[in-house]
């Protein structure tokens, strides 16, 4: 490697030199300088010229093949129609004879996708836990985070069965799976009490009354129990993992976990059934 550097060294030294010592060779090297620049200059003023010839042309192709074919479709629409006629009637005769959409929408797709679940379900009717002690929601801990939680509804009843019973499993999963113990703390909520925490603004909820399928017994707010406490804070590492445990296991069951959303509800699920929400 040395030896290269300093063989080009000597060769750039040497041309430096004769460059400085003999005029001759200095004309004939601008000569030579001058005659590249000026065959790249040509040979870039030829691309230049080409491509806004190829520019040119391919404009033209593409407005007349244009031009001619509206000029046929205006000359043959009649044989047109009658080929689209052809090629769309057996979807046509298929959709009529159905008496189905063609085109299911999200939300019926989801109901296919969780039928299983639903079949699952019907085989075993899990009974709701015996409600928590009152105490347990007023403690210093519960007020700092949920200051309004001791008026809201726990009552399994006023909750559609089939989410009811999906939260159920939920519950089962979590404790026998992964040794969390679940609690509802909130279930049906009246249109009041949404417009009322509304009003606290988006920190609590984005949602009006009939906004939240809270009002519709479609969703519900869940915390766990440990050492006979109710813990629902953020900021324990050991309840965090818990809240994702339960948004992995909520999925599987069918059910919308808030963790996921852009203003995130870790402890709220809720079971999207179809034209709920457009009344």
């Amino acid at each position: 490697m040395l030896f290269f550097l300093i063989t080009v060294y000597l060769l750039i030294t040497g041309f430096v030199m004769w460059l400085l010592l003999f005029p001759s060779g200095r004309m004939r090297t601008l000569r030579i300088i001058q005659g590249c620049l000026a065959s790249f200059s040509t040979i870039c003023r030829r691309w230049k010229s080409k491509r806004e010839e190829v520019v040119s042309g391919t404009k033209i192709g593409v407005r007349s093949s244009l031009n001619a074919g509206i000029n046929y479709a205006s000359r043959n629409y009649k044989l047109l129609s009658a080929m689209v006629a052809l090629l769309t009637a057996p979807a046509v005769i298929a959709y009529l004879l159905s008496g189905k959409p063609m085109l299911e929408s999200f939300e019926d797709s989801n109901r296919t996708s969780n039928s299983k679940i639903a079949e699952l379900l019907k085989g075993e009717q899990l009974v709701p836990p015996p409600p928590l002690p009152p105490d347990m929601f007023t403690t210093a801990e519960v007020v700092k985070v949920r200051p309004m939680l001791v008026y809201a509804s726990r009552n399994w009843q006023l909750l559609n069965a089939e989410y009811a019973q999906r939260l159920l499993l939920v519950f089962k999963i979590m404790k026998e799976r992964h040794g969390y113990e679940m609690v509802l703390i909130e279930g049906y909520r009246s249109p009041e009490r949404q417009n009322m925490l509304a009003g606290f603004g988006s920190s609590v909820t984005n949602a009006a009354a009939f906004q939240s399928y809270h009002q519709y017994g479609l969703a519900g707010d869940c915390a766990f129990v440990r050492n006979g406490k109710l813990v629902i804070s953020e900021k324990d590492p050991w309840a965090m993992e818990g809240y994702r445990l339960y948004g992995e296991v909520a999925g599987s069951v069918g059910l919308t976990w808030g963790g996921n959303w852009k203003m995130m509800d870790f402890g709220h699920t809720e079971y999207r059934m179809p034209g709920v929400m457009k009344r």
